[in-house]
């Protein structure tokens, strides 16, 4: 845990300026598996989705819920939590705002970083839809046999006013001089 937030921290430092464009096809497939985890997942409380596209080791990392430590405790965070607010939460991703960095080990592709902006929405019974919040995500994602896994989780700069989580493309590199 502590090299993967060391190593990540220090990709972001560096702004990865790696990114794949939106046609291609790493971006097309990671772009649909964002969709189906909360389109479907936490849009529905489809609990089927965060089975089959969640890693077994994931870790969820939460700026305002803390840590989450095993699928295990994130299904049934999102069944016995999500599911059974007195409200309908819905997610949507911030158009334009999705990013995805391919990771390689000796040019053979092995995971990607995709990161982008989020916006929460609730619907209670008789009143109209609602903003919540807005917030950043980093995802990391690793190729297991073949299919794509969501091996870990950030959710952070939570911000109840649209207008304070700037775009990921405008946050400005901080250098700093440990690496």
């Amino acid at each position: 845990m502590k090299f993967f937030s060391s190593a990540l921290l220090f990709l972001l430092a560096n702004h990865l300026s790696a990114q794949v464009d939106p046609s291609s096809a790493l971006f097309r497939e990671l772009k649909s598996r964002d969709s189906l985890l909360f389109e479907i997942g936490f849009n529905t409380c489809d609990i089927s989705q965060f089975e089959n596209l969640v890693s077994e080791d994931f870790e969820f990392y939460h700026d305002q819920a803390g840590v989450t430590a095993s699928k295990a405790d994130f299904v049934a965070g999102i069944r016995d939590g999500l599911c059974k607010l007195s409200y309908r939460a819905r997610r949507e991703l911030v158009k334009g705002s999705l990013l995805v960095y391919p990771l390689k080990k000796n040019g053979v592709l092995y995971g990607a970083l995709q990161m982008g902006k989020h916006r929460f929405f609730a619907l209670e019974k008789d009143k109209p839809e609602y903003f919540t919040s807005i917030a950043l995500f980093t995802h990391l994602w690793i190729l297991e046999n073949g299919e794509w896994k969501l091996h870990r989780g950030l959710s952070y700069d939570h911000q109840t006013k649209e207008s304070a989580v700037p775009s990921l493309k405008d946050k400005k590199t901080v250098k700093t001089k440990h690496h």
